[in-house]
């Protein structure tokens, strides 16, 4: 899982969606405990645990304790189920995980400054597969509107970072090239076009979520920012790893991402 590092450029490994409860336990650590050898920099796409239950937050805490490099994470709809999500979020930092909702953290790794901007995001859909805001269920419908605040809650994030290179963290998807394997009924409740508009606006150089357990690794929004599924059933590994190249020194065609080792 050890990737080449390539001058002047960040490695960035990302997972979402490892659902932690008592059954996979210990699945990450070894890999994650050698992090190192491999990346700079670790994001987690959310669904951290499987119904966001205490019990599943201490087993994820005890997944990632003391990592030796920075991780940053946002939490996903699961992390929510249980009405503890605030309590997710307060251990993790107490790990010293940079836990981002509708904020932003800018940190400087072998030189390079990075920016992450993340927000859980939401439903709301995309060109050709419109959501329905206004039907079904008070939860449906919270949903279905939430993707469009997050949007813009991820802009402004992104627009406060001071530096040139930034990734965008999500829960939820901004693109439908990454649902490719999904039901295409279902394709308005996995994410929302307004991320991608935000992801955009925000000038990232990649963008990384979770959520579509069926869905495909790779896409890139209408700006051409590399978008990356790193939902745990996709990547079918601990974790995947994107090179990044800072943005003041990128060619022409930017936010290209080489593809993961």
């Amino acid at each position: 899982m050890t990737a080449a590092r390539t001058a002047e450029c960040l490695r960035v490994a990302a997972v979402g969606d490892l659902h932690l409860r008592a059954a996979v336990a210990g699945r990450f650590r070894p890999d994650l405990l050698r992090l190192a050898e491999a990346a700079d920099i670790l994001l987690l796409a959310g669904d951290l645990t499987d119904g966001g239950t205490r019990s599943q937050s201490d087993l994820l805490c005890a997944e990632l304790e003391g990592l030796p490099v920075p991780v940053v994470a946002v939490l996903g709809n699961h992390d929510h189920d249980d009405g503890s999500g605030d309590v997710i979020a307060a251990q993790l930092a107490a790990l010293g995980v940079h836990v981002l909702d509708g904020s932003a953290i800018t940190l400087g790794i072998k030189g390079i400054q990075l920016g992450v901007a993340g927000v859980m995001g939401g439903s709301g859909g995309f060109p050709g597969y419109p959501g329905t805001p206004d039907e079904g269920s008070a939860e449906h419908r919270a949903r279905m509107r939430r993707g469009p605040v997050d949007a813009l809650r991820l802009r402004r994030a992104l627009e406060r970072i001071d530096c040139e290179t930034r990734i965008a963290l999500t829960h939820f998807a901004p693109v439908i090239d990454t649902l490719a394997g999904e039901p295409t009924n279902i394709y308005p409740g996995l994410g929302c076009h307004d991320l991608a508009e935000a992801i955009d606006a925000g000038a990232a150089v990649l963008a990384v979520h979770g959520h579509a357990h069926s869905g495909t690794e790779s896409g890139c929004t209408q700006g051409g920012v590399p978008v990356r599924n790193v939902s745990h059933p996709v990547l079918r590994r601990s974790y995947a790893v994107y090179e990044v190249r800072p943005a003041s020194r990128r060619p022409a065609a930017r936010g290209q991402v080489p593809s993961p080792p």
